[in-house]
């Protein structure tokens, strides 16, 4: 499970980013990039880093589903995801 110091960076970075979202799309399309060094570097996209909604696992996450490999193979074996089952054969 990841710390939740480490979460909660996220969902600061994640409003920072929200923040500055239009700024650095007109600072890009006039090609300031001066200007856009100046930004905070948390307001670049590129720092989000998708985490599990469940353990805040960094690693090996589905972003359609939004939860790690280990939570969703736990979940499908407990047949808590809809149309998804462990396969045997």
């Amino acid at each position: 499970m990841a710390s939740r110091s480490t979460v909660e960076r996220m969902n600061r970075v994640r409003k920072t980013v929200d923040k500055y979202r239009a700024r650095r799309e007109e600072l890009k399309k006039a090609g300031d990039y001066a200007a856009l060094a100046r930004l905070p570097r948390d307001a670049s996209p590129t720092r989000i880093r998708n985490l599990c909604a469940l353990t805040g696992r960094s690693r090996g996450v589905y972003r359609k589903l939004k939860i790690s490999r280990i939570k969703l193979r736990e979940l499908a074996l407990e047949g808590k995801i809809p149309g998804m089952r462990k396969a045997s054969w």
